[in-house]
């Protein structure tokens, strides 16, 4: 297959990538513009609060872009296999092709790669994408893919994820993946909520919501893990299997995670046990000397203070009256 004007042919619009797509550059243009902007200005940050800031600002713009990434990725799980196997329906011609499966919160991508990429008088390089979510329809995007005269590898594999398959999959899946979504913009509106109170005196109610942040970024891979718990569909190509396994969201979701439940671990310890460390670390301890500097500081009106202080004068009446 050749490209025509940037389009392969049969197809109405390019093929979804399986890791990164529109929206998870979008994401990340986002959050990389925002820390540019700050190490912009850190500058005119003096001493060591320049540190301070930095680390804080670029932990903390980490942890958010990686909540809405991997809303948008497309490999917590994922798979490989290389496998001779049929191209066409009603066709006897065999081919030598990867074949890989990759899963995300919004569907399934499928891939399949020659080896070498061209045979039997085509290109072999497809991407396909079959959406899950609610608002998608996947057994009409399978229906798509039959008209489009796809692969039989891609459809074969295709087929083991729809509503009418065997294997089951497809609404403990589609549930999973929507419990999974879901926490995770929980714990992104809890990333803001904690963000707003570490610029607070009260710091150790930042250290709280960090640790709920990562208590729903952990519970979202628990509710994507249950889908663990059904059936284990056999995915065959001739003698070898499609084995999948958790891919690199699921696991950097759970590495920041883990690191939002240390953070906010350390931020509580300090509180209760070396407050000076931590509020010099969030730069407040010269704030609050400012502040208790301002409040310190009198304006008195000597007019006033000498008028009340000095003895009263007695008047002329009074005096008239004593001689008498």
């Amino acid at each position: 297959m050749t490209l025509f004007d940037g389009i392969y042919p049969f197809y109405t619009q390019q093929r979804k990538s399986f890791v990164f797509d529109v929206s998870t550059i979008i994401v990340v243009i986002i959050f990389l513009t925002l820390a540019s902007t700050f190490l912009l200005i850190i500058p005119g940050i003096r001493g060591r609060a320049r540190l301070y800031w930095m680390v804080r600002v670029l932990f903390s713009l980490m942890v958010g872009a990686v909540i809405v990434v991997v809303q948008f990725t497309g490999d917590w799980e994922s798979g490989w296999v290389t496998a001779n196997t049929s191209y066409k329906s009603f066709s006897h011609a065999m081919v030598n092709v990867d074949i890989g499966l990759h899963i995300g919160l919004a569907g399934v991508n499928i891939t399949l790669v020659g080896n070498p990429v061209n045979q039997v008088n085509e290109t072999i390089n497809y991407n396909e994408h079959f959406a899950w979510s609610f608002d998608a329809d996947y057994d009409h995007s399978y229906s798509g893919g039959l008209e489009k005269g796809l692969p039989s590898p891609i459809l074969y594999v295709a087929e083991k994820f729809t509503t009418h398959s065997p294997c089951n999959v497809h609404r403990q899946y589609r549930i999973s993946s929507h419990y999974t979504s879901a926490s995770l913009w929980v714990a992104f509106c809890t990333w803001l909520i904690s963000n707003m109170l570490f610029s607070t005196p009260v710091i150790v109610y930042g250290g709280y919501m960090i640790l709920v942040t990562g208590a729903f970024m952990i519970f979202a891979l628990l509710s994507f893990s249950t889908v663990r718990n059904s059936l284990v569909c056999p995915i065959q190509f001739g003698t070898t299997s499609l084995q999948i396994g958790y891919g690199g969201s699921f696991w950097l979701t759970l590495a920041v995670g883990l690191i939002c439940f240390v953070a906010g671990i350390t931020v509580v310890a300090l509180h209760y046990f070396n407050s000076h460390l931590l509020k010099t670390f969030f730069d407040l301890r010269e704030d609050k000397a400012e502040d208790y500097q301002e409040m310190t500081e009198v304006y008195v009106n000597l007019r006033f203070m000498n008028s009340t202080l000095s003895p009263p004068q007695p008047s002329e009446l009074t005096l008239h009256d004593i001689r008498k």
